[in-house]
């Protein structure tokens, strides 16, 4: 199943396009992708149940601008550090012990074509599998991590570096969440879609360029030891988003190092899942501050 939000409506992809959910449901489910993973299981039954009906439907061809977020208001947003070796190296960091964990904040999420007004600093990219949460809980087991997940997406976890190194204590959490600095999509892909969910190709180009790629087999701690790891602590929720964590080839472990300028365009993606494609701008300067 191929989940999509089509200018704030629920649509699930068919061979053809995409099909409203709240209309061919008959309003059994609501219209606000992020409702659904409230009724996930009731929904993934209903699906199931009409996979053949909703294909014959009527269905929409889709212009990936017109795509939001698949989860546009998760209420809990994770976010893993470090979490491929070699990122690990090249940010001169040894291979952590324990997931490291921080927030990215919601106003941050965005849809798959985006345009980033830079702001002031040092803005690097990372593609990320995010990870998304069906069926929410505390002290989850390793082994039952994937039947919590309701799918997953592509993620660009862009970080502004001045920001999120400055003062005695850094600031992850507001240089990774700037407006426009989390896109998500273009859709949420349940695990069944996917031959291996544990090892899928990864990457990102600036401007043609490849300047990331890699495999999620490659990750430290891969999607099940983080579900488990973070109910240990918190309760997941319905909807929750798992940002796990980006491979090499970021701006900052470059030398010299390399941030985005405007006029760049980012595209990160995973194969089988889709494409994210950001383009970046200076920011206006405000009347009176000068050039």
């Amino acid at each position: 199943m191929r989940l999509m939000n089509v200018s704030g409506r629920l649509h699930v992809s068919t061979p053809t396009g995409a099909v409203d959910v709240a209309k061919a449901s008959d309003g059994r489910f609501a219209p606000d992708p992020q409702a659904v993973f409230e009724s996930w299981d009731a929904f993934q039954g209903w699906y199931v149940a009409h996979r053949d009906a909703l294909a014959a439907l009527p269905a929409v061809r889709v212009d990936p601008a017109e795509l939001g977020s698949p989860v546009p208001n998760p209420r809990q947003v994770f976010a893993v550090g470090l979490n491929y070796s070699e990122h690990a190296a090249e940010s001169g960091f040894s291979r952590p012990e324990r997931p490291l964990i921080f927030t990215k904040f919601a106003s941050s999420i965005t849809g798959p074509v985006t345009t980033v007004l830079l702001p002031a600093g040092s803005v690097d990219w990372e593609v990320e599998l995010v990870v998304v949460i069906g069926r929410g809980g505390r002290d989850i087991p390793v082994e039952q991590a994937w039947r919590h997940v309701a799918g997953v997406t592509v993620g660009q976890d862009l970080s502004e570096r001045q920001q999120q190194h400055s003062g005695p204590a850094p600031q992850f959490s507001l240089a990774k969440s700037h407006r426009g600095f989390s896109p998500i999509g273009p859709e949420l892909v349940t695990v069944d879609e996917l031959g291996n969910p544990d090892d899928l190709e990864i990457g990102a180009t600036i401007n043609g360029e490849v300047v990331q790629q890699g495999r999620t087999s490659q990750l430290i701690f891969p999607v099940p030891t983080l579900v488990s790891t973070l109910s240990e602590t918190v309760e997941l929720l319905p909807g929750d988003v798992v940002f796990t964590g980006t491979p090499a080839g970021v701006g900052a472990g470059r030398t010299p190092p390399r941030f985005l300028e405007p006029g760049d365009v980012l595209r990160s993606y995973i194969a089988g899942i889709g494409e994210l494609e950001q383009t970046f701008v200076k920011t206006p300067v405000a009347v009176g501050q000068g050039a």
